[in-house]
């Protein structure tokens, strides 16, 4: 052994205890992970990692589906590719809004001056959402920066949970999607878009959230069962003759502004085109004819209020009607009456209402109709699904508002049918995924809303000139130069304006909304590529190769990532969408922060093993739900430490001279059929391991390798063990095949089991084995070709019969064995194994009989 030879370090107790901690300092300190910048894009595979929304804590769901995204990392680096492995943190919007609301005890309220000495009151038990009286009011930017100390605290544990449980992250390519850099990107990207007409600005009715007081996108709702009641209501003809509507929303019969029936509807050919007088408030609406209404529904008449639910908006807008808004945009009924509800008895009828909840002027204009006889018969009750913001605690409204918009074919077919087309050109794992985009977009009813009335996001790039009357001038918008961004219109003053001419007539004012949040996630591609910030970076590794994400928010963030680089790239932002599934609670329900069902990693962890965790993670397939499973983490660790200990075993049969670390084994050396057997069905775990890998189905390639490494342990490790000891060339043969196998399985395994695998692979190789490349059957071919994998089937099958009829007799396993009598027609397999078969059974006499028959039969007898 020469002076810079170093011998195997093969410690006397290998535990798994601490080497989260042990390898995760190496590997900072070593740049493992570190991506090539100087690689080419075809020698690059980047990742457009999922930025977690940082609002308190990771849980074990992200833990999941972030391990798969690891798994492929590993893999590709392994595979020779400069992997490009960001981290980012999606920290602007709603969520890091409520719970800044609910860890400070603040409320936001722009109507308030900035305050440079504000510091929030001691932190106390959470508070309610909305707008508790214990939450001190704060101006705009207090608030701000309330979030941005918040989110920096959360990024810190976001960063150290991935730390532990081994993510391969280049921790200096990172990013926040409230960063300048993204603020600008976001900014930079909408003005294309509004220059492009593929952005625009416009009054519509718009489903918004009373208690949240922002607009809401198609993406953004959930329909959730609800009680209800129909309602069979009275309104009148010109004779006085009754037409009766049934609804579950009678508040709105001062909104109503039509009735409306199906053309071939019979009953009603004859009102088409007349009029009729609602019920209390006596306003003469026109009846309409319109294919939508449903003749077998209730009275088989409806009446159209501006805005009751979206088939109202279809209504209002395909017949042009006009708009009467009575509900206003903090749920509550409008002070003032609607345009063209001039009687004196409506007018006091409707004052009933003013000021009241939808709940409670239901309950009041009820009692009206009671009172009036129009209400007929008793209610109906039902359940019936009703539109919720997927954050929300109440049925969202239909109100009037200015809102942008980005277009994304929900009213352009030609639009529509490219984006299918996108779809078409990703590869999708699973791929019956794409299923649900080709749906998503099928179905859209409408563009995509993208401002929200919040506090903590993008603000759009926009101001507004006001006219002599301090009105904003909507079509004429001021936007800054793309040199300026980020900008912020509330503080910023737009070129060649004043500050002292904010909000004033003749002067400017800003927009005040800021971008929906998936505004900004669907550029994560561009953001964390450096788009026009480094285009060196950006040309290497976009379109990126994978996008990996949950399947619940294809209708959201990976369509609208689509939508984004098609209009900005004309291309796909990256090849390959990796889905994955959710995480179930023991009653099979997903689990979510919503629903209080969640567990949080950390525990798990220091529990189980990180190793253990990822494990189960991967043992999830992809796109496929999966029950949250404490059993699976511990078959997890029971795999790790048997690495461990079989891994001490092979390296502890080495001679001490030929125990040099980094030495590669000879596969020349390997001359018994046993041990060519066994390198033979090795080679084929490395090629579907590897197929697998390549088709991003992480859990077969562990379930391959897994299996293979229990047959190994449990019967292969047995039969040459007594060999392996000796000192003749056929000990060498077992010697060298052991190594093989240790070196293929170290590597094999290191995408699921980062933490153990680099840990024995440091007792006898240098450097780490994630900074090696994936095995390959060239390796050890001139043995795996030689070999026969029925040779190690037979012996198995033998060996396996003599524990079993040791176990029966309740006889220790180095108990002896009289005799095997074993026939069939894989006698001869045995025969080439002989040897290794009586020494692992301790069996004095082996009787090898041919037969014709397919099965082995072996018969034990035991010793005295």
């Amino acid at each position: 052994m020469t002076n810079r030879s170093r011998p195997f370090s093969v410690p006397a107790k290998p535990s798994l205890d601490g080497l989260e901690e042990k390898w995760a300092a190496v590997w900072d300190e070593q740049d493992t992970y570190a991506f090539d910048r100087t690689a080419e894009r075809a020698e690059v595979f980047s990742i457009d990692t999922p930025p977690p929304t940082v609002s308190g804590s990771l849980h074990v769901g992200h833990v999941f589906s972030y391990t798969h995204t690891d798994t492929v990392a590993r893999f590709q680096r392994m595979r020779g590719k400069a992997v490009f492995y960001p981290m980012g943190w999606d920290d602007n919007g709603l969520p890091t809004e409520r719970r800044v609301q609910n860890y400070y005890g603040v409320r936001c309220d722009p109507s308030l001056p900035y305050d440079p000495d504000f510091e929030p009151p001691a932190q106390t038990a959470p508070h309610k959402r909305g707008g508790d009286p214990r939450q001190v009011p704060v101006s705009r930017g207090n608030f701000i920066e309330l979030c941005e100390r918040l989110t920096a605290e959360d990024e810190k544990a976001f960063e150290a949970t991935w730390r532990r449980l081994g993510l391969s992250v280049d921790w200096k390519h990172t990013y926040a999607t409230i960063d300048a850099a993204s603020r600008a990107a976001s900014q930079r990207a909408f003005l294309r878009n509004l220059a492009r007409g593929e952005a625009y600005l416009t009054e519509a009715p718009t489903l918004w959230d009373v208690t949240y007081r922002t607009a809401v996108a198609q993406a953004e709702l959930e329909d959730r069962e609800r009680p209800g009641a129909y309602h069979r209501i009275a309104f009148h003809r010109p004779d006085g003759e009754p037409v009766h509507i049934e609804t579950t929303r009678p508040e709105l019969i001062p909104a109503c502004v039509a009735l409306v029936a199906h053309p071939d509807d019979e009953r009603y050919q004859a009102l088409f085109g007349q009029t009729v007088r609602t019920p209390i408030f006596g306003v003469e609406v026109p009846v309409k004819a319109h294919p939508l209404a449903e003749p077998d529904k209730g009275s088989g008449i409806a009446m159209i209020c501006t805005f009751g639910d979206l088939t109202d908006v279809t209504w209002w807008r395909e017949l042009r009607l006009e708009t009467r808004t009575v509900i206003g945009r903090d749920g509550r009924v409008l002070a003032d009456p609607p345009r063209g509800l001039d009687s004196e008895s409506g007018r006091a009828a409707y004052a009933e209402l003013a000021g009241a909840t939808v709940h409670t002027a239901r309950e009041r204009i009820v009692a009206m109709l009671r009172d009036s006889g129009e209400l007929v018969g008793e209610l109906r009750p039902i359940t019936h699904p009703v539109k919720f913001y997927e954050r929300g605690d109440k049925p969202l409204e239909i109100v009037s508002t200015r809102q942008w918009y980005v277009r994304n074919g929900g009213r352009d077919d030609e639009l529509r049918a490219r984006l299918v087309e996108r779809g078409a050109e990703l590869t999708w794992h699973p791929p019956y995924m794409r299923a649900r985009y080709d749906n998503w977009v099928g179905g859209l009813n409408g563009d995509w809303l993208v401002s929200r009335q919040r506090f903590f996001g993008v603000p759009f790039p926009v101001w507004y000139p006001l006219d002599e009357a301090g009105e904003p001038r909507y079509d004429r918008p001021i936007t800054p130069d793309e040199s300026a961004l980020p900008v912020d219109p509330s503080s910023d003053v737009p070129e060649g304006y004043r500050a002292e001419q904010r909000d004033v007539p003749g002067g400017f004012t800003g927009d005040p909304d800021v971008m929906d949040t998936w505004m900004t996630s669907s550029l994560s591609p561009q953001i964390a590529g450096g788009w026009e910030r480094d285009p060196d970076l950006f040309a290497r590794v976009f379109p990126m190769d994978l996008r990996p994400q949950g399947h619940d928010i294809i209708r959201t963030w990976l369509f609208s990532t689509i939508v984004r680089a098609h209009f900005e790239h004309g291309t796909l932002p990256w090849r390959n969408a990796a889905l994955s599934g959710w995480i179930l609670d023991p009653d099979r329900k997903k689990m979510s922060k919503s629903k209080g069902n969640v567990v949080t990693p950390i525990g798990l962890l220091e529990e189980h093993g990180s190793d253990a965790v990822r494990y189960w993670a991967a043992s999830g397939r992809p796109g496929t739900d999966t029950a949250f499973d404490t059993g699976q983490m511990k078959v997890g660790r029971r795999l790790a430490i048997k690495i461990l200990n079989a891994s001490k075993f092979a390296l502890s049969v080495v001679p001490e001279e030929q125990a040099v670390r980094g030495a590669a084994p000879d596969p020349e050396a390997v001359t018994e059929p046993i041990d060519r057997a066994m390198l033979a069905e090795l080679a084929g775990v490395v090629d579907d391991a590897t197929a697998a890998l390549e088709g991003y189905d992480y859990t077969r390639a562990l379930e391959r390798t897994e299996r293979f490494f229990w047959e190994l342990c449990d019967d292969y490790l047995e039969l040459v063990k007594a060999r392996a000891y000796d000192s003749d060339p056929a000990a060498g043969s077992a010697r060298a095949a052991l190594r093989i196998a240790l070196s293929v399985l170290h590597r094999l395994f290191a995408p699921v089991l980062p933490f153990v695998t680099d840990e024995v692979w440091s007792w006898w190789q240098e450097g780490s084995v994630h900074a090696q490349p994936w095995p390959r059957t060239e390796e050890f071919a001139s043995a795996a070709q030689a070999g026969d994998p029925a040779v190690l089937s037979a012996a198995s099958t033998v060996l396996r019969a003599v524990r079993k009829a040791k176990s029966e007799a309740k006889q220790s396993m180095r108990a002896d064995v009289e005799r095997v009598v074993v026939t069939g027609k894989s006698v001869e397999a045995v025969r080439r194994a002989a040897g290794d078969v009586a020494a692992a059974g301790r069996i004095r006499t082996l009787d090898l009989v041919g037969s014709d028959d397919a099965e082995l039969a072996v018969e034990v007898r035991l010793a005295d």
